[in-house]
């Protein structure tokens, strides 16, 4: 067997792009969105947070005195 004749693995289909046509999604849809959304906003919000606490960390650990 040669190393092309292994298939790459299937990509993930993405479940949402921003800009996306919105009027082709069913209520339910929406709704899935929304709550997929929301927790993906939670995830960079922590990202987000932690960062900030890692910059607080190593400004206060090289303040210069």
């Amino acid at each position: 067997m040669d190393i092309d004749d292994i298939a790459p693995p299937p990509k993930k289909k993405k479940s949402h792009e921003l800009g996306q046509d919105l009027s082709k999604l069913s209520v339910a849809e929406l709704q899935a969105l929304i709550g997929t959304l929301k927790g993906e906003v939670t995830r960079v919000e922590k990202a987000l947070s932690d960062k900030q606490s890692s910059l607080s960390a190593a400004e206060a650990a090289f303040k210069r005195r």
